[in-house]
């Protein structure tokens, strides 16, 4: 992206959380009955996330000679940066152009690692045959189309390779029209993720559920957005009608249809933990290739 293209309303979003939230990593944190639920404590459920990740690959590269891993989407550079701490040759690619900024300066006394400054389907794969051990996604995994996935990753594994995947999924419940459907965006249809694995050259060796371990963070979420940020935008809303009232009334009708969307994703109560644990499913999983 250059300086004069405009941010993506995805690549904002991640902006914006990681300025606001002031935390390293861009993921949800992992909650259990010992950690309170509370905004004072994301970075620690957050870093519960990075630990479980990292005693994961460990267990998995216990027998691999100079593993090397591909962190796709590796967001603020948070785990890449973990994960070399840990003595693994690791490459990463990411398309944000802002978050790449923060990646060089983790990556500036590491001249070995190699940034694609791109999406995961523009990677150089001639290039890159077999150099991989693990394709690590964690929660880049449901901006990748399926077919790019698993036409593509085989090839950038070395025989045995995985992708380990920690991510959301679709439910069956998707568009059947209920209380808060499509409030969130984003994921895969599980079942048709399973369909592709299926029909691919991989199998899976770990599925688990880590939904209502993930959920908590929306209810913070929410929490944030009707009890904080809604009284504050309506503040400001009075404001500006006091003092630009015909510029204010004809701005709002101008992107009536956008405030309209956004208040019914954020602002009505929809994003709520039960409605993401009946439409999301969130996963981690292990792919075996071969």
């Amino acid at each position: 992206m250059t300086d004069k293209e405009h941010m993506s309303s995805r690549e904002l979003g991640l902006v914006l959380a990681q300025q606001l939230l002031d935390v390293e990593d861009l993921h949800y944190g992992l909650w259990d009955a010992d950690l309170e639920v509370s905004l004072g404590n994301v970075a620690l459920a957050q870093q519960r996330y990075t630990a479980m990740l990292l005693a994961l690959l460990e267990r998995l590269l216990a027998g691999c000679s100079e593993p090397r891993l591909l962190d796709v989407g590796c967001g603020t550079g948070h785990m890449l940066q973990r994960l070399l701490e840990q003595g693994y040759r690791v490459d990463a690619v990411n398309p944000s152009a802002h978050l790449n900024k923060l990646v060089h300066e983790r990556l500036a006394a590491r001249p070995a690692t190699t940034l694609y400054e791109t999406g995961f389907e523009t990677l150089p794969f001639k290039q890159l045959q077999q150099h991989y051990d693990v394709l690590l996604f964690s929660e880049s995994f449901q901006y990748i189309p399926l077919p790019d996935i698993f036409t593509q990753a085989p090839g950038l594994l070395r025989p045995g390779g995985r992708l380990v995947i920690c991510d959301f999924f679709k439910t069956d419940a998707h568009c059947d029209g209920g209380h808060g459907d499509r409030s969130f965006s984003g994921g895969h249809v599980l079942a048709d993720f399973y369909r592709a694995v299926d029909a691919s050259a991989f199998r899976i060796s770990h599925d688990e559920d880590l939904t209502a371990r993930v959920s908590p963070n929306i209810a913070l979420l929410d929490e944030w957005l009707t009890q904080r940020l809604h009284p504050a935008l309506l503040s400001i809303d009075d404001y500006l009608l006091g003092a630009y009232p015909r510029l204010t009334r004809v701005l709002k009708w101008l992107a009536r249809h956008k405030l309209a969307r956004a208040r019914y994703k954020y602002l009505s109560g929809h994003r709520s933990q039960a409605v993401f644990e009946k439409y999301k499913s969130y996963r981690l999983l292990v792919l075996e290739l071969g």
